[in-house]
């Protein structure tokens, strides 16, 4: 019995490396698939002809362009295996989006976010709402989405899908899962927006690197400061982390942030620290929970024009973010940082603060200023992300249940 076991762990993680390379390379001959996975061609036969059967891929094939010879057959996922949804929660807005076990975006839109402050119950059954409504637009039934995918800036429950803490919400928790059933029974996945950030720009720089990927921090810049990590492990995978920069400590009984503490790294370069800094408002008047970028564009020109206090604003600000870099590269290793988020806007007017915050290091003195680079396709980033994620537990769910609709 337990042999038997073994074997059907084996044989599930065999076909998750299978649907991993179909993800990864799109669609795949058999041979292909082989080398991309390095399993056997016997061992790739059978479990090709078991995910056919039980209709998670299907296979086509494709003459030669030169119209000789076989035609190649081809494997790639059934579209209408299942369904996933995604949310993206931000400052001002929710946006859905409805994709295909291929990986296919079908539909999405957009709904503006209220900011009521005592709106957390209200807005849980706005998401149910808006989740009801994308299938509506599609004509698909609940029973065919595999599973939700939620982000959000803030703390999140590594184990279960539950937002902890939230620049709108504060410690108003929201507990999807609690939100969302019994009506919906797709699995539920809650992450930190910067993480999936981090996730997706890991998985391009693996591409293009290979084995000589190390790490890469991507530091997110607007209403909230956000920080994910992606590392590889010893064993070829990778690791990736969503640390509580923004509410770091920067300077003691500093600046008033909306976590209700002061001195964090966010109440010194988040927009409304910016804004804060400009106008010479005390630093502990309570912070704005949502600033319209409009106002830091109006700073952010009256900087590049020559105004003292707006430039010296974006100045501290990056000087916040240099510093809490450099702690994080102290106690990790020196690494690349993508900037992204609406922040990088305005990275000209950051750009001298954050390396001058950096050069105070150690690790940078004697190793060098790392490679800062922007990336300013944040929300392509973040859905990106989404899909490495989601499609990826939506593979090993389907492998271990033995296909979908079945648990």
């Amino acid at each position: 019995m337990l042999t038997k076991s073994s074997t059907e762990l084996v044989r599930q993680r065999n076909s998750v490396l299978v649907l991993s390379a179909l993800r990864r390379h799109g669609a795949a001959a058999h041979t292909e698939i082989s080398d991309y996975t390095r399993l056997s061609s016997a061992t790739v036969s059978a479990i090709t002809a078991d995910l056919e059967k039980a209709q998670i891929i299907e296979k086509s094939e494709h003459q030669a362009a030169s119209g000789r010879g076989r035609p190649r057959v081809l494997f790639r996922q059934r579209r209408d295996c299942g369904y996933l949804i995604v949310v993206i929660i931000s400052s001002d807005a929710v946006q859905y989006s409805l994709v295909d076990y291929a990986g296919k975006l079908i539909d999405r839109f957009s709904e503006e976010r209220s900011h009521d402050p005592a709106g957390a119950a209200r807005f849980a059954a706005a998401v149910k709402a808006g989740l009801s409504r994308i299938l509506e637009r599609s004509r698909i039934g609940r029973n065919k989405v595999l599973l939700i995918s939620i982000s959000s800036k803030g703390l999140v429950n590594s184990l279960e899908p539950v937002l902890v803490w939230s620049p709108i919400f504060g410690s108003e928790q929201i507990d999807f899962e609690s939100a969302l059933r019994p009506e919906w029974q797709a699995k539920i996945i809650l992450d930190n927006e910067t993480l999936l950030v981090a996730a997706a720009l890991g998985a391009r720089e693996e591409n293009v690197k290979g084995e000589d990927f190390r790490s890469l921090g991507a530091l997110s810049l607007g209403h909230s400061i956000g920080l994910g990590i992606v590392r590889r492990t010893p064993h070829g995978g990778q690791e990736i982390s969503a640390p509580n920069f923004g509410h770091m400590l920067h300077m003691a009984n500093g600046g008033l942030c909306r976590c209700g503490t002061k001195g964090c790294i966010e109440a010194h370069a988040g927009f409304y620290a910016i804004l804060r800094t400009a106008f010479e408002v005390p630093l502990d008047t309570i912070p704005a929970k949502f600033v319209p970028v409009a106002e830091l564009d109006k700073i952010a020109a009256q900087a590049r024009q020559g105004h003292r206090m707006s430039a010296f604003a974006f100045r501290q600000a990056g000087l916040a973010l240099g510093n809490g870099l450099s702690r994080v590269l102290s106690l990790t290793e020196r690494m690349p940082v993508a900037i992204t988020g609406p922040g990088t806007r305005y990275y000209d007017l950051l750009r001298q603060g954050i390396e001058e915050g950096l050069g105070q290091s150690h690790i940078v003195r004697m190793e060098g200023m790392p490679e800062l680079r922007v990336v300013a396709d944040e929300q392509n980033l973040v859905f990106e992300g989404h899909l490495n994620r989601a499609l990826g537990v939506i593979d090993e769910d389907i492998v271990n249940t033995g296909g979908p609709g079945h648990g």
